[in-house]
């Protein structure tokens, strides 16, 4: 499984729609993606204009070739797009291990 982080930054004073666009865009758009098993999004404490958005992937292809090169990204954009202040830094990690 892969694991991809998203570091978004969006315009200030925007934090309420952005939470209904992102948490829409997800679960209408993202959700639909071959491979994608889950998701979980963070806003800042501290900087209540950055988002920690993280995706489960299958496979590295299911993100960077299948959704990102096919139609579902452009709905995503179109949905969280308008919102971003930079484009998002985004990495991709597997799995080494955790507590228990």
């Amino acid at each position: 499984m892969i694991l991809e982080i998203a570091d978004i930054r969006i315009q200030p004073g925007q934090q309420a729609a952005f939470d209904e666009a992102i948490q829409r865009g997800l679960t209408t758009v993202v959700a639909r993606a071959r491979g994608m098993k889950g998701w979980k999004v963070n806003r800042g404490i501290e900087s209540p204009e950055r988002y920690i958005l993280m995706i489960f992937w299958d496979t590295l292809e299911d993100h960077t070739v299948h959704f990102r090169g096919g139609p579902l990204f452009a709905e995503w954009r179109a949905i969280v797009g308008p919102f971003f202040a930079a484009p998002p830094a985004v990495e991709h990690y597997t799995f080494v291990g955790k507590s228990e």
